[in-house]
């Protein structure tokens, strides 16, 4: 940080907040000038003439000295003779427009020799003026005063910039807390809807629970394999994790006397209960069309939708077969199945962890895709943790 904008930017650091008087101040005040020659008479000459302006004038008597000093302190402008032992005006200039913390700090190129092609070559390597001697007082005055003028308003600009972009982080840090509020609210509701429609069926517990570790275990998987990981992303199974509750929210719509019916189903009850995918997926359709744009409402479509389809084209309420069922809800239906086995129902008792993998394992290319039995098989101990931990109370 150098020359106005280290002022400033201390000013603004030191008081909390920069006041428009302090940054006037700051701006207002003369500039530090660097006067670079290795002639004592240059540089006293030099001194003597700047001072009076009311700059704060240092010296060096050579390049290397030169950028020891800038290296040190802070300054606005530069007077750098070409001719000089130990490193001349050509390579400190390079040095300074090479280095980052230097290269804004204007410079001025001064020689004796009065020529087109020194002067020519400073401006390529950056300089931004050039003065010849003997020096005339005007032309010195007039060109140190522009080129800290227009150091100032760098500076001013950096700050103002520097302002605007922590200023914008803040307001974005502000907005990124109240969208992760909104969102805990939202996948609170969504989690409270489908625990309403979960507490229709006395026999499900802590299925829920279950279903949305089971997804995120499968989905973090697979995200690792080379096919899926164009698919699988970090969104994606945060949005499964979210949104795999949402399954069997269709069951709000099926009658008590089909959904809660202990014995087997007729066949016009079995047709009444088939539709409530389709429920579940209208319902969450019309939120998406009040709503648009939401990634894990539109992934609890497919998850509500089709979470009943089998690989081989058996399953309701489409047919749907192989690839033409969303992947979520391929995900989805083995972690359900899973767990309707290895859970106690009115008419069964619960499978072991065994025999529930040797059905899925039967199944696969049937009623599951092969690679998400795949992905089961290599996390099956993960499996059996969760199921440990969210035990249902009956059990």
């Amino acid at each position: 940080m150098l020359g106005y904008l280290t002022r400033i930017e201390n000013t603004f650091i030191m008081s909390g907040v920069a006041s428009s008087q302090a940054v006037k101040m700051s701006l207002e005040s003369a500039g530090s000038v660097l006067v670079v020659d290795d002639n004592e008479m240059n540089r006293d000459m030099l001194v003597r003439r700047l001072q009076p302006l009311g700059y704060q004038v240092s010296t060096a008597s050579d390049g290397a000295q030169a950028m020891d000093v800038l290296m040190q302190t802070a300054f606005d402008l530069v007077l750098l003779d070409i001719m000089m032992p130990v490193k001349d005006g050509f390579e400190v200039l390079q040095e300074i427009k090479a280095h980052n913390d230097l290269r804004m700090i204007p410079v001025i190129m001064i020689t004796a020799l009065d020529d087109t092609s020194s002067a020519a070559r400073c401006i390529q390597l950056g300089a931004e003026d050039y003065l010849t001697k003997p020096f005339d007082p005007i032309l010195l005055k007039a060109r140190v005063a522009t080129c800290l003028e227009r150091k100032r308003l760098h500076d001013q600009e950096r700050l103002y910039r520097n302002q605007i972009e922590r200023y914008n982080d803040e307001l974005q840090d502000r907005v990124q807390q109240q969208v992760q509020q909104i969102t805990s609210a939202q996948l609170g509701a969504i989690f409270a809807m489908s625990k309403l429609a979960e507490s229709r069926d006395p026999e499900t517990g802590e299925h829920l629970e279950r279903m949305r570790e089971y997804c995120k275990v499968l989905s973090e998987y697979l995200g690792r394999l080379p096919k899926y990981q164009s698919l699988i992303d970090q969104e994606y199974i945060d949005n499964i994790y979210a949104a795999s509750p949402l399954h069997d929210i269709g069951k709000v719509g099926i009658v008590d006397s089909v959904l809660l019916k202990p014995g087997k189903l007729t066949a016009e009850e079995w047709t009444v209960m088939k539709s409530h995918p389709i429920i579940g997926a209208e319902t969450l359709r019309e939120v998406d069309r009040q709503h648009p744009g939401n990634s894990l409402i539109r992934m609890g479509i497919d998850i509500a939708e089709s979470h009943h389809e089998k690989w081989d084209g058996s399953g309701y309420p489409y047919g749907l077969k192989g690839a033409e069922i969303p992947l979520v809800a391929r995900i989805l239906a083995l972690g359900d199945v899973y767990d309707a086995l290895t859970s106690k129902r009115c008419y069964k008792e619960a499978f072991d962890h065994n025999k529930s993998r040797a059905i899925l394992q039967e199944n696969a290319g049937s009623h599951f895709d092969p690679d998400i039995v795949d992905a089961f098989l290599a996390t099956e101990d993960e499996f059996q943790r969760i199921k440990e931990f969210y035990q249902d109370s009956e059990q």
